[in-house]
């Protein structure tokens, strides 16, 4: 059973890798063949957002298989302060020196529980590691070249939302709405074997959500008529609202998000930091391992509360800094 699932897994990362580098090779040709003006557009930006996001998506997900494998998860109980409420801004900051991805940052949460840290902490590094780490922050920078302030907003605005809701956690959580996580691909296997099944685990999940995701900004540049864009645009409050709930439908990986982000230049700043913000914390594939790994009642709490955090904290960072 497990030998079938781990064949078809590797089917699926190659099938996915040689999509992938023949969009990149043929971008020239598939634009030229294909006709139509609007189709021809939705090719370019749905290519251009591939060809920007790769590179980060790789690098980030070997980077998350290395912390997932080959740090020790008696590490953290050790590093952080042992009293809860420091504990959180420390393991919040954290995420800057062990980054992972929001699929390797929900099993690392677990280890962590499992091996005495405080699930405040835990949870603050779930949060966090995804939305301030390095390739997610240099990302952004790249697709957002005449805003860099928008990497300070966005690095900001994620490690409030973590510490605050580790904070919330401490004072209103139960250790019984918690279940604790097991992945039997990287349990007991040798560090090599469970490195790359934690490769393969994290390119077939975040490479196909920027696949979806790449398509979706492509459609919406294409298919929603301009003036309704720039309508609802307008409207900051509608404009924050669409696309924090975007943000939750896409489940794009957060090495890829800020180039979806980026392609959607009919909104303002603030609505594409709350998109930022709120992607990597709350989207659909997140609420389902978090149901699966932690419990339905942990995570009918938890996201509805992050969600809505997310918003205030990146709306008010956008304010103030952008």
């Amino acid at each position: 059973m497990v030998e079938t699932a781990e064949r078809k897994r590797s089917i699926e990362v190659e099938v996915l890798a040689v999509l992938l580098v023949a969009l990149v090779i043929l971008r020239d040709r598939i634009s030229g063949v294909i006709g139509g003006e609007r189709l021809q557009t939705w090719t370019t930006v749905f290519v251009s957002v591939l060809v920007q996001a790769v590179p980060f998506l790789v690098f980030g997900v070997l980077l998350s298989a290395v912390i997932a494998v080959f740090v020790p998860r008696s590490f953290w109980a050790k590093a952080l302060p042992r009293h809860p409420a420091l504990a959180v801004p420390a393991a919040s900051v954290a995420g800057v020196v062990l980054p992972g991805c929001e699929c390797g940052a929900v099993p690392i949460a677990g280890s962590l529980i499992r091996r005495g840290v405080t699930p405040a902490a835990a949870l603050a590094f779930l949060l966090a590691a995804p939305a301030i780490n390095p390739i997610v922050l240099t990302a952004t920078a790249v697709a957002f070249p005449d805003d860099p302030e928008m990497v300070l907003a966005r690095g900001l605005a994620s490690l409030a939302v973590a510490m605050v809701m580790g904070w919330l956690w401490l004072r209103l959580g139960r250790t019984e709405w918690i279940k604790l996580p097991h992945r039997p691909d990287l349990d007991g296997a040798s560090k090599g074997r469970a490195f790359w099944s934690a490769c393969r685990h994290d390119v077939v999940h975040a490479g196909g959500f920027l696949v979806v995701g790449a398509a979706a900004a492509a459609t919406i540049n294409v298919i929603v008529p301009e003036a309704w864009l720039q309508t609802l645009a307008a409207q900051p409050v509608l404009s924050v609202l669409a696309l924090a709930v975007l943000a939750v439908l896409l489940s794009i990986c957060s090495e890829a998000d800020a180039f979806v982000a980026a392609s959607l230049s009919q909104f303002s700043l603030t609505s594409r930091l709350v998109f930022l913000v709120v992607g990597p914390m709350v989207d659909l594939k997140l609420i389902s391992m978090q149901a699966g790994v932690f419990g339905r009642r942990f995570t009918a709490r938890f996201a509805p509360a992050t969600f809505v955090l997310a918003i205030v904290a990146a709306t008010g960072a956008g304010l103030v800094l952008l």
